[in-house]
């Protein structure tokens, strides 16, 4: 990809796109940013560069997360220590941040007045239950099992674009009329659930060199039991699963130029990949800007998303979403008119300062250290992966920012694997939903550190933005689009680079 005064074109040309307020949409502004001096973008531009050695690890490469690595554990806990070099006196909030990530939230009116609020309408009671060890989610495993990591967001065609009018390629959309921005499976009593989700799957099959075969699984989503009434004209769904929240702060705390410096819109090198910044516009500081979080790249800070979460999926209100009545929109009188927990003096179901807590909680969860960087297989998995080039997408590393205030994810060497970019994954992962500069083919690229632990955090392996692959080699077929070309490479390399290559990820 793009380093150097090309890079500096891309970064240019991406900011052009973007619209009147590109500089402003792309800056960091709202983290305490020391600049780095130009001895040290020398020293970075070094210490990034691709390998050519495939025969022994790169150093610090066992650290993905830097500074902040935590040693990687056998147990469902690996996901929820915080970064590794967290003073004792920051540790305390990190552990009152956990507590208040953990919170099971009760109705309004309550005894309880620090934990009432909870909906009316809701997918989950706390940020636990959808982040279950703080791991990834899953579609629901038969009809006993609930999707309480799981929900459809949902939106119809049109809205204004006053706000976004700035940015060119937004794709305006507006919440449904009746169901709002996703939908919600749960109620309080008297209050009908919004749906039922109900997904059914077809078998697939796909065969390997070698004579191996491996069959996907093809999902088809309902929303069915609608409780009131039916969805708006032409809506559009998007099964979205609960991500893993690992190492969060440290893709906060990487520069948005070095991001958009991977974009390539136009695929002017004409390797096939052009990603794509995501711009959205932020809640949180009335503006434009870069967006990092969400399987589309929808929200531009930890505290916005975390913030959205608060109010989407368990209707809490909070200074930057202060709708006492959460997701329940003017069509859902009953709900609007419901009492609500913020209905005494503290103005919001969760203050700022419990919001800033629970940030604080997400942005310094750490991120394990690597099992088996050295191993010879993991090590040919790794030539495997950079011959396929899928670090075109999931680029290996990055330097974050010499930050004031935050000196957990400042100026930290880290391994994620993702540019933060969006890719066009194809027909066979479109989701038909655009969402900002995203259209319904395009995903952020995930991050794949931790990736390997999954099932012993969460007890599956189910990846992907809706839980579809049951497995990691069954992720890899379903790239497409711009990613068809490797995918394609996965399955026709001999058998044994495919393991290997797996093991590399596994190691990840």
């Amino acid at each position: 990809m793009k380093l150097g005064v090309l890079g500096m074109m891309v970064v240019a040309g991406t900011m052009m796109a973007a619209g009147g307020t590109c500089a402003q949409a792309l800056s960091d502004a709202h983290l305490s940013v020391i600049p780095r001096t130009a001895a040290e973008r020398e020293r970075i531009k070094g210490v990034l560069k691709p390998p050519t050695d495939f025969g022994t690890p790169q150093r610090f490469e066992d650290m993905p997360g830097g500074g902040a690595t935590v040693r990687a554990r056998d147990t469902a806990d690996a996901f929820s220590q915080p970064s590794g070099n967290i003073s004792f006196e920051r540790e305390l909030d990190f552990k009152v941040g956990n507590g208040l990530f953990r919170k099971v939230w009760v109705s309004a009116p309550s005894s309880t007045l620090a934990s009432d609020g909870l909906g009316p309408l809701y997918n989950a009671r706390s940020c636990q239950r959808c982040h279950l060890k703080d791991g990834r989610g899953h579609p629901p495993e038969g009809p006993e099992d609930t999707a309480i990591s799981m929900f459809l967001r949902v939106s119809v065609p049109g809205g204004s674009e006053d706000l976004i009018k700035e940015i060119k390629g937004y794709i305006a959309t507006q919440p449904d009329p009746t169901y709002g921005l996703q939908l919600q499976d749960f109620g309080l009593p008297g209050h009908a659930a919004e749906y039922r989700l109900d997904i059914s799957y077809e078998e697939r099959e796909v065969l390997l060199s070698g004579g191996e075969a491996i069959a996907l699984r093809v999902p088809t989503y309902r929303a069915k039991d609608l409780g009131y009434g039916p969805l708006g004209e032409g809506a559009m769904l998007s099964p979205r699963v609960a991500p893993q929240m690992i190492g969060l702060g440290l893709l906060e705390a990487v520069p948005a130029d070095d991001i958009v410096a991977l974009a390539d819109p136009e695929d002017a090198d004409r390797d096939g990949i052009s990603g794509r910044a995501q711009i959205v516009w932020s809640a949180e500081f009335d503006r434009p800007m870069l967006g990092r979080f969400g399987l589309k790249a929808g929200a531009p800070t930890i505290k916005e998303q975390s913030a959205a979460a608060f109010v989407g999926d368990i209707g809490i209100s909070n200074p930057i979403f202060p709708d006492g009545a959460g997701e329940c929109t003017d069509a859902q009188v009953d709900c609007r008119a419901a009492l609500h927990g913020d209905q005494d003096d503290r103005g919001f179901e969760i203050d700022g300062e419990g919001l800033d807590l629970v940030t604080f909680y997400s942005r310094n969860l750490g991120v394990p250290g690597r099992r088996g960087a050295d191993k010879t297989e993991v090590l040919r998995g790794k030539e495997v992966f950079y011959r396929t080039g899928c670090q075109s997408c999931h680029n290996p590393s990055f330097v974050t920012h010499r930050l004031e205030d935050q000196p957990e994810q400042s100026f930290q060497l880290i391994w994620p694997y993702t540019d933060m970019l969006l890719h066009d994954m194809g027909p066979g992962l479109a989701d038909g939903r655009p969402e900002a500069r995203a259209d319904g083919t395009e995903w952020r690229t995930p991050p794949l550190w931790g990736i390997g632990l999954t099932a012993t955090v969460s007890g599956h392996s189910y990846f992907l933005h809706d839980g579809r692959a049951r497995s990691l080699l069954e992720a890899v077929l379903w790239h497409g689009g711009e990613a068809q070309a490797q995918r394609d490479t996965v399955v026709e390399m001999p058998p044994e680079d495919r393991a290997n290559l797996l093991k590399f990820l596994e190691s990840l």
